[in-house]
């Protein structure tokens, strides 16, 4: 980052973690904005969308800033946070910049917004913005071509893009496999998807891993960002 190869870059982590749930049990007691199990292999509970396409309307909805709403002022503390404000509008210019390479009338309709989710028995806040465009009236027969531009998605990778993903596959010492990855749903005129994160993967010897993480900035405290990884290892508990 001093050199000026990155300026945000999302690393992540796995976590061995041990239950006498399956993977389908998880899934089934958990709740979610997005959720995914796929052949006892992984399961996802994502509070995050990737794009979302209603009307010829595109729309990314970035997500960084994780605190505890439990904490004093946490709401006036993440949002006044220099590190945090910075990390997000990094994500946003990089989103709103890729959102420019297949639509039109890209901007931003909602800057660092505040989103509470469930952590366990604990709750979180999580801030995010609202960027949309105006994609062409045929855009369903070029959707491949349009998701293999965005992807991978900035909130997980970083900025320059580019750069920052070579640097990821430099320093992670595992593979990611399908975690920060896509999915959602096509009805052939309207798409939803999500990021994979809040994600736990079976190994082969059959041991749980859940894989995490968050976006380092040149102001980054490690143990607080360690501490933020420690912090997206829950499970989003159905009431």
């Amino acid at each position: 980052m001093y050199e000026g190869n990155t300026y945000l870059l999302n690393l992540t982590f796995p976590t061995q973690i041990q239950t006498d749930a399956s993977l389908l049990d998880i899934f089934h007691a958990t709740q979610a904005k997005f959720k995914l199990y796929f052949q006892d292999q992984f399961v996802c509970f994502s509070p995050e969308r990737f794009v979302q396409i209603q009307n010829n309307t595109i729309k990314t909805f970035p997500m960084k800033g994780t605190i505890n709403a439990l904490l004093p002022n946490a709401e006036q503390q993440i949002l006044n946070d220099d590190k945090e404000m910075a990390e997000h509008v990094m994500v946003v210019d990089l989103l709103r910049n890729d959102l420019s390479m297949v639509a039109s009338d890209v901007r931003v309709q909602r800057f660092r917004y505040i989103d509470k989710i469930q952590a366990g028995q604990r709750p979180l806040l999580q801030v995010s913005s609202e960027i949309s465009g105006q994609l062409p009236h045929n855009w369903q027969h070029r959707l491949g071509d349009m998701l293999y531009t965005l992807l991978p998605a900035g909130s997980i990778s970083g900025t320059p893009k580019c750069n920052t993903l070579n640097i990821i596959n430099q320093v992670e010492n595992y593979q990611r496999g399908f975690f920060t990855g896509i999915f959602g749903y096509f009805d052939g005129q309207n798409l939803d998807s999500a990021v994979m994160i809040r994600f736990i993967e079976k190994q082969q010897d059959g041991s749980l891993v859940y894989k995490s993480g968050g976006g380092i900035t040149i102001d980054s405290d490690a143990a607080s960002e360690y501490q933020e990884l420690l912090d997206k290892v829950y499970l989003p508990l159905a009431r």
